[in-house]
């Protein structure tokens, strides 16, 4: 697990400026053993099909109110 701060205890940081980043870095990865794979993202699978259905009935009601709105208009003058 991870470490624990304590309220008294205070944050050690090195004050080392001899240590530079080289030019050219490449990214060092963990072996494969050690990295830990999220159980969590492949059990979340949620299924949103409704979602589709509600914006094409939002689509239908909104084509359909404009269009009576164009039409009562011409009545309406």
């Amino acid at each position: 697990m991870g470490r624990v701060k304590r309220k008294n205890q205070k944050r050690s940081v090195s004050k080392d400026t001899r240590t530079s980043i080289p030019a050219t870095t490449t990214e060092i990865t963990p072996p494969a053993s050690s990295r830990r794979k999220s159980a969590t993202a492949a059990e979340f699978n949620p299924d949103y099909s409704y979602v589709i259905t509600d914006l094409k009935t939002i689509g239908i009601l909104a084509i359909s109110f404009i269009s009576l709105l164009v039409v009562l208009s011409f009545f309406l003058r």
